[in-house]
């Protein structure tokens, strides 16, 4: 109920659309707003105040979204890029060659993943979100959005 998840007999006869939540398989209820559901999720794990290995999967199709925080799945570190901006920076970088950050903390790869710079994505849930794989690509795909074609050459864009 924290979370807004609704038993299945409640809106068994309901109108309104709902999204099936189900963690590690087990169907636990129903949700209204399931697209907040899993930017709240994204972002409590992106925080670590849950674990960075729980995933979260939406399947819009199927109504459904999917839960793991089994143990045994292979997750895999990704950068995180928000609002087109990727979040390691240089200094993030330098911390970690250094093995502390400017104020001397210690800075090892569990900070990268606590302060949201990178997360780790299971097989389902990396189906579901766009990788990038080299900075020229994100780059690419800043000028796309903004409505500059990053392949054409009018005088005004050298590669």
């Amino acid at each position: 109920e924290e979370w807004g998840l609704e038993s299945l007999e409640e809106n068994a006869h309901s109108s309104t659309p709902c999204t099936k939540v189900f963690v590690n398989g087990v169907w636990m209820g129903v949700h209204r707003d399931h697209a907040n559901l899993v930017k709240t999720i994204k972002k409590l794990r992106r925080k670590d105040d849950i674990s960075p290995e729980v995933s979260v999967v939406r399947d819009i199709r199927e109504k459904e979204l999917r839960s793991y925080t089994d143990a045994g799945r292979v997750c895999r570190p990704l950068f995180i890029v928000e609002n087109q901006q990727l979040q390691l920076q240089k200094k993030h970088i330098r911390w970690l060659n250094n093995g502390y950050n400017d104020d001397g903390e210690e800075y090892k790869w569990e900070q990268l993943v606590k302060g949201g710079i990178i997360e780790l994505l299971d097989a389902e849930e990396e189906e579901t979100v766009m990788i990038l794989m080299t900075p020229e690509d994100l780059e690419n795909s800043r000028l796309h959005q903004s409505g500059v074609d990053p392949h054409a050459n009018d005088g005004d864009f050298d590669p």
